[in-house]
């Protein structure tokens, strides 16, 4: 165990400069010591790849990591701060840098697990841990000895020949300086503290929250004959749900889009739909225990409160100075040109829903538990198109087959199946090797697409170990899809929804991101948030395809191909309910804007009559409520997407304007073209702004021509 104690003081005396005896005092190493023989995260992994063994870390050893990894990059910080030899690129920019691996490696483990695997214990654990990771954090950007340092570098950076990346690692490096409040007061930098501590924690507080709602907000239902119109698949999910519960004999439907979904497009029962629908929008909304009104509304004033003592207006004024759009301005622009035709689409669409239920008897206006129900029976009569009778074709496991083969032919990528011979983190998902064209390996990739209990709803793509260069060698990543697919019943394997096939293709456009950046420094390997979108939309275009549909889409039973005349229909029908779709999504960005262009706060102030009031002012049809409001919108009240969620249409201008690119030749697969992306979309992390590497991929820039077309709104 001291032979990798040493060799860890080695290697931070190699970046700082100094002698492992200045870097960490005798109690520290004690502590270390004492850890290291019994807790895996803090010895190196024998495991092929290196991947963790999940299996055999506790609760305790995610917390001796994590705290062992802050004791030991505080002290690295202070070798840094101390150094006795004039500052440089090498002994401060690229030491800071590279400082924190032990940390990073013990965060990375745990927190996808919160995500995907989530326990009462982890969930306390995050708890107790936030503050000393926020503080930790605090300390070392306020660190006025370590950032004379940086600046010092930072204004004298002619004199050192840098290389392009290096220089946007300074560049970085300083700024998150500036804005984590290296320049403010002694007074100031004790709020900014405070504030970020309580940022943070409400934060997790309100994610928790709604994964309690999510996973345990159940609507029951007794009598089997109320489950008309649903799939026999879709009822025997729920009657396993409701005996998990205790209530054998009765079905039962939780906020998870794989159990509720189906009710409100396919279940006759209006009355169903509408606990279903109610019970779904208004999770975290009713003055229960989980309820996250008040915190939403702490919230958005900590955080305007932040963003002035740091100098900005409001908060999304300073979150969009580092992105790509850089004004709220720009934001609104961009939403308000697509607002417009979206209602108006939306509108007709709400015609065809008034038709259908008249034909099932009734003379009423349309509810919001009503339209997806309406809306499929409406394209079932105008196109003769049952999504229900494609998704036989869709199989999750050919719908992979699908997914490999586009990035087979793009990008030259192939796979390798090696789950019996990786750690799993969680039994149903699935490990491979991805190789690139030459046999050299890019990564290791997870696939966990099923719903569970302790997993949040929706789908993302993360890390459990980021892609890195160590001893000048390139370290694969390892990435991971999470997902929340159709599983599969007693007697149909798991089909997918277009949907969820759309779903797969996205995310895992963010995995071929991660597996293929290249980059020697941790500060250049993301991107603007409002640039990420683009290499897991694009990717999309690819999945309904006709040659990639050709590759996949088997019918389960049969094994046969699609039929060229179901695919007809499907085209022909696919930019129906795009109306509905796109006012949704921009309701949910609107009001996150809305949220955070705010100079103040009423202490009156109510999240939800809010929401409600800015939305009716923008004429949306009252049958249509956001995608998310406010007291479930983790992507903004978690954090991550605060002030950003417009991200996904910003990014999607990109998308449809670069999958032209591809179209425009003819070839779907143009390898051309192909390479182009890859070479200065995928690769390059965030050594350009995003706009840069878009134009330097495409050779102007986007339009939002191809949105509007593809979206059926031009």
């Amino acid at each position: 165990m001291k032979k990798y104690y040493i060799s860890a003081l080695a290697l931070l005396a190699t970046v700082s400069g100094c002698k492992p005896v200045e870097i960490v005092n005798e109690n520290v190493a004690v502590e270390m010591e004492t850890v290291l023989h019994k807790n895996k995260l803090l010895e190196k992994s024998e495991n092929k790849h290196g991947v963790e063994s999940f299996e055999d870390l506790t609760t305790n050893d995610y917390r001796d990591a994590i705290k062992h990894g802050v004791a030991l990059q505080k002290a690295e910080i202070k070798a840094i701060a101390e150094n006795k030899q004039p500052p440089t690129f090498e002994n401060t920019i690229a030491a800071l840098d590279q400082s924190g691996k032990a940390l990073e490696r013990a965060t990375s483990t745990f927190y996808p697990l919160t995500s995907s695997n989530s326990t009462e214990e982890y969930r306390d654990l995050a708890k107790e841990i936030q503050p000393i990771l926020s503080a930790h954090s605090d300390d070392m950007y306020m660190n006025e000895q370590l950032f004379s340092r940086v600046k010092s570098v930072y204004d004298d950076a002619s004199s050192e020949q840098l290389t392009h990346e290096q220089q946007k690692v300074l560049e970085k490096i300083y700024k998150q300086f500036e804005r984590s409040g290296a320049n403010l007061s002694a007074e100031n930098k004790e709020k900014l503290r405070q504030l970020n501590q309580e940022i943070s924690a409400l934060q997790l507080q309100f994610s928790n929250n709604l994964l309690h709602e999510t996973n345990n907000t159940f609507v029951k239902v007794e009598d089997v004959r109320e489950l008309e119109g649903l799939s026999q698949g879709d009822i025997d999910r729920a009657s396993a749900m409701a005996k998990e519960q205790g209530e054998e004999g009765k079905w039962f439907f939780n906020m998870q889009r794989a159990s509720c979904n189906p009710v409100l497009q396919y279940c006759k029962n209006r009355e169903l739909r509408r606990r279903v629908y109610e019970a779904y929008c208004n999770r975290g909304n009713t003055d229960n225990e989980y309820d996250n009104k008040e915190i939403s509304t702490k919230l958005v004033r900590l955080r305007l409160e932040r963003a002035r003592l740091m100098g900005f207006k409001n908060c999304a004024s300073q979150i969009l100075d580092t992105r790509m759009a850089k004004t709220p301005e720009a934001v609104y622009n961009l939403l308000d040109q697509i607002w417009t035709p979206a209602v108006a689409k939306a509108k007709e669409e709400l015609n065809d829903i008034r038709e259908e239920m008249k034909k099932d008897g009734l003379d009423c206006e349309p509810e919001g538990w009503d339209y997806r129900y309406y809306m499929e029976k409406a394209r079932t009569a105008k196109f003769n198109f049952d999504e229900r009778e494609l998704s036989e074709y869709l199989e999750i496991n050919n719908v992979l087959k699908g997914v490999f083969y586009t990035a087979n032919r793009l990008y030259g990528v192939t796979f390798k199946n090696v789950t019996s011979e990786l750690p799993a983190y969680e039994h149903t998902a699935n490990a491979w090797e991805v190789y690139d064209r030459d046999s050299t390996m890019l990564a290791v990739f997870y696939s966990d697409y099923f719903p569970r209990d302790g997993k949040r709803a929706g789908a993302w793509c993360t890390s459990f170990r980021g892609q890195t260069y160590e001893e000048g060698k390139r370290v694969a990543p390892v990435v991971v899809n999470v997902c929340s697919m159709t599983p599969p019943s007693a007697d149909r394997p798991a089909l997918q929804t277009v949907d969820n096939v759309t779903t797969m293709f996205h995310e895992f456009g963010h995995a071929l991101h991660s597996f293929m950046r290249d980059v020697h420094y941790n500060n250049v390997a993301g991107v603007e948030r409002d640039f990420v979108e683009l290499p897991s939309q694009i990717n999309e275009h690819w999945a309904f395809e006709p040659e990639v549909l050709d590759v996949y889409a088997k019918h389960y039973k049969t094994g046969a191909s699609l039929p060229a005349e179901l695919l007809q229909k499907y085209d022909a029908c696919s930019k129906y309910g795009q109306g509905f779709a796109t006012v949704e999504y921009l309701a949910s960005s609107l009001v996150d804007m809305d949220l955070h262009v705010l100079t103040d706060v009423p202490e009156d102030f109510d999240v939800i009559k809010f929401e409600e009031e800015k939305l009716r002012e923008r004429g949306i049809p009252r049958q249509i409520q956001p995608r998310y409001r406010v007291t479930n919108f983790s992507h903004t009240m978690g954090g991550g997407y605060t002030a950003g969620y417009y991200s996904y249409i910003w990014a999607e201008v990109l998308d449809a304007d670069g999958f032209d690119a591809f179209k425009e030749t003819g070839d779907i697969f143009n390898q051309e073209v192909a390479e182009k992306f890859r070479k200065y979309v995928l690769t390059p992390g965030g050594i350009d702004d995003g706009m840069t590497m878009y134009r330097n991929f495409r050779g102007s820039e986007p339009k939002i021509d191809a949105l509007l077309r593809n979206r059926g709104l031009k």
